[in-house]
């Protein structure tokens, strides 16, 4: 064959029915994006009945994003009074809640669900119970769905402000404690799934943050958070209120909306952010995935509550596992 031909697929790779029995149609979505390929990708696989377990862990590790979910249908009437049904896996296990694939996948059921689709609000059930998304409907010729979700009154843990806790922070973080933000010390706060806030003194700091997996595991666990969210005032000329970074085990986050409600809910309380106030938090920058994340929170009576985190969804590919 010429070396000037177009590629083309094999007919008999091209004429082959998959050998499955079972097929399950997906959906991949960007998510806190403002456009597409950009914020944190996520894969929905839109009815998941059939599948075990073991099976959705499987294709969460092929997806090989940094979450997958799967939605169970159940009747309407279900629906409507106590939510739809989500399971979401990491690559390595299932977690009860998860910021952007309750978002993302919210946003993909308002553009698609036979019911539900165009409603003002969606509740998804999670493992942690039923978290409500509101929308805003899309105007003509707008990328996506903007949708924001209401995330549980966070509880907050110890401040960890001594010299020794702040130097053990440091290490875990491959930091010294110099990097440390001086007036906001940090804090493992949780609306859903615990993380240690850790605000950083500049951007230049943020700029070469390099965590050691295992060191900051060790440190993590001891204080009872699954990952370090780490914060600093965003550039004054990116429209953005602060910057934040999250690193774990196994790579970095583009976009960790359930970190950003534990991070609004601390600023409210800290009096770093106004009770009330909508803020934007980038994040995704470094891996050029760029991310707006935009949140408030309320204090009554001296309790955080009304913790909101909102951002847009855009859709960007579609397709079909088989499997045996």
């Amino acid at each position: 064959m010429s070396t000037d031909e177009p590629y083309s697929t094999p007919a008999t790779l091209a004429s082959a029915p998959p050998t499955a029995h079972c097929a399950y149609d997906f959906a991949q979505v960007d998510v806190f994006a403002e456009n597409p390929l950009e914020g944190n990708a996520l894969a929905i696989f839109s009815d998941a009945r059939g599948l075990s377990t073991e099976e959705m862990q499987a294709l969460a590790r092929e997806t090989n994003l940094n979450e997958t979910t799967f939605i169970l249908p159940r009747a309407p009437g279900i629906e409507r009074e106590r939510g739809v049904q989500v399971r979401i896996f990491l690559t390595t296990e299932e977690v009860p809640f998860a910021g952007h694939p309750t978002l993302g996948t919210a946003s993909w059921l308002y553009c698609n669900h036979p019911v539900l689709r165009g409603a003002e609000q969606i509740i998804l059930d999670l493992g942690i119970g039923p978290i409500p998304v509101r929308f805003i409907a899309p105007q003509p010729c707008e990328q996506g769905v903007f949708g924001t979700m209401q995330q549980k009154d966070p509880t907050f843990g110890e401040i960890r402000n001594s010299r020794e806790d702040r130097d053990a922070l440091a290490k875990a973080l491959n930091l010294s404690a110099h990097d440390l933000d001086p007036n906001l010390p940090a804090q493992v706060v949780s609306t859903g799934m615990a993380f240690c806030i850790v605000p950083l003194r500049s951007l230049e700091v943020a700029a070469r943050l390099q965590i050691s997996p295992h060191v900051a595991r060790a440190y993590l666990n001891r204080i009872g958070a699954k990952f370090f969210y780490c914060i600093t005032r965003a550039h004054e000329n990116s429209g953005a209120d602060w910057h934040a970074r999250m690193q774990f085990d196994s790579g970095e986050d583009p976009a960790t909306g359930s970190a950003s409600g534990c991070t609004i809910a601390y600023l409210v309380r800290r009096g770093a952010a106004a009770s009330g106030q909508p803020i934007v938090i980038e994040q995704g920058i470094e891996m050029l995935r760029p991310s707006r994340i935009h949140v408030s929170a309320t204090i009554e009576n001296g309790i955080v509550t009304k913790v909101f985190v909102g951002g847009r969804t855009i859709p960007v590919a579609s397709g079909r596992f088989f499997l045996p």
